[in-house]
């Protein structure tokens, strides 16, 4: 026998999906009819501007209210410029800058150019506390790592992207910002007491809700103090009587992607995953990024299946879908705002977060060294460096452990070598290189990653830019004189 047609579309309506490809394949479109709540975008289904236009205005045809979501965080993370690096300074240039009025610019421009593209939710921005240097799936995603700072600018993204039209969905709640571990690849744990958290993680969330955020997304993190052994995706502490109960928040919660290990893993799979976040208190469940027919199929599947058997309450799914409309209701009403987006001011305030430490003179035509690193998933293969920017200079790509430092000198001459990498402190053969070249070279550093404490020896200058979105590359390229 199928599904029951109401409970199934009661299911459909608590789901984001996705979809291969730049064009909206059919199944795609028919389950937004059938009742699914929205799509998310990744950089697959990102050509140009006029393509996507055009696969939301097809995904709109299925449903008006549909959600359509993005990860479009600046700097770092971006589907909109996957191909050749964000035009925006991501958050930790923000954070350094220190004006939340500019942050709340550069999110409004980012949430205009949604708006025009008809897409509705951000999932953005990250206001997780980055408090360990270490971490590798935070960095400079994050404000900064003092939850004061991080709040303020929080809640001014908040502000400019919904101030466009578009719906902020603050993450991950209760906070990634001290884990060593990737929650894409396994189950982070923050092992500290709630006392410390209410310091020094759940302050930006705190700030989010007083702004209004329409959303907040869930971390795939274990916090024993609250959640025991599960992931905070699965707990009614962090989702009911923390966030909801203690600090206010009555919008929409929307799960981190349920295909990561860190939920999946956890409980089974994506369908018992989908089970679990929905009884826990989430309104909306973003399966992932590898999604088809058939997996929306055996989700919605083993949501109605837990309504029949009793592992889900009815009033729960329905509050959960009830929200989830509300959100697309509110998403509809504010299509079509008149807001303009302007790459140049991301370009300005990527300008403003360079810092030098050292002298950047006598750098006439010298050797680029481009140190390879490892994307994570939440970035993926985006561009970055300085070769974009370079004029007339000659950049060699190398992999840290694999480079001999005696020919990077005599490939380099008399000429000075300029190293550029990202999280230089934990990139392997990372210092090594560069302070043996230092001891015996003239070596400049541009740290292009998290701003660790580390620094190298005999460098005549360190550079940090907080980020590598193009335009933190470009802003760089221009400080040490590089571009035409």
């Amino acid at each position: 026998m199928g599904l029951d047609p109401g409970l199934r579309r009661l299911a459909l309506g608590t789901l984001l999906a996705a979809y291969p490809g730049p064009v909206p394949p059919d199944w795609a479109v028919d389950l937004l009819a059938d009742g699914l709540a929205g799509h998310t975008l990744f950089g697959t289904n990102v050509h140009d501007p006029a393509q996507l236009a055009a696969s939301t205005a097809v995904l709109r045809a299925g449903r008006p209210d549909v959600l359509i979501a993005i990860d479009e965080e600046g700097g770092d993370v971006t589907r909109l410029a996957h191909a050749t690096g964000s035009p925006y300074p991501g958050n930790a240039a923000l954070g350094a800058i220190g004006d939340v009025a500019l942050t709340r610019r550069v999110y409004q421009s980012i949430g205009a150019e949604l708006a025009a593209l008809g897409i509705t939710v951000n999932l953005a921005p990250t206001v997780d506390v980055n408090t360990a240097d270490d971490n590798p799936v935070i960095g400079t995603r994050s404000f900064g790592a003092d939850p004061v700072r991080v709040a303020a600018h929080s809640a001014a993204a908040v502000t400019g992207l919904q101030a466009a039209g578009v719906a902020a969905c603050a993450k991950h709640f209760p906070g990634h910002g001290a884990t060593v571990t990737d929650s894409h690849h396994e189950l982070p744990t923050v092992d500290a007491p709630l006392t410390l958290l209410r310091q020094r993680d759940l302050p930006p969330f705190a700030a989010v809700v007083a702004a209004g955020a329409r959303a907040v997304m869930t971390a795939h993190i274990r916090v024993p103090a609250l959640t025991g052994s599960d992931p905070a995706t699965f707990s009614r502490a962090v989702l009911v009587d923390l966030l909801r109960a203690e600090y206010g928040f009555t919008g929409v919660v929307i799960t981190d992607a349920l295909e990561m290990k860190g939920a999946a893993v956890a409980a089974g799979g994506v369908g018992p995953a989908a089970v679990r976040a929905l009884a826990a208190g989430a309104d909306l469940l973003c399966i992932g990024a590898k999604v088809d027919a058939e997996l929306v199929e055996l989700v919605a599947a083993e949501i109605v299946d837990a309504l029949t058997d009793d592992r889900l309450a009815t009033t729960r799914v329905e509050e959960a879908a009830g929200r989830t409309a509300e959100l697309a209701a509110w998403t509809r009403a504010a299509i079509g705002s008149t807001t303009t987006d302007d790459t140049d001011l991301g370009y300005a305030a990527a300008r403003r977060a360079v810092r030098v430490d050292g002298v950047l003179t006598g750098l006439d035509q010298p050797l680029v060294v481009h140190l390879h690193t490892e994307s994570t998933i939440a970035e993926g293969r985006v561009p970055w460096g300085l070769g974009p920017h370079l004029d007339g200079v000659q950049e060699l790509r190398v992999i840290a452990t694999e480079a001999d430092p005696s020919s990077l000198r005599g490939l380099a001459g008399d000429r000075p070598i300029v190293l550029v990498g990202r999280h230089l402190h934990r990139l392997p053969g990372g210092p090594e290189l560069i302070n043996g070249l230092a001891a015996q070279h003239a070596v400049t550093v541009v740290e292009m990653g998290w701003p660790a404490q580390w620094r190298p020896t005999g460098v005549r200058a360190f550079v940090t830019t907080y980020g590598a979105s193009h335009a933190n590359g470009r802003a760089a390229a221009e400080a040490l004189g590089l571009t035409r």
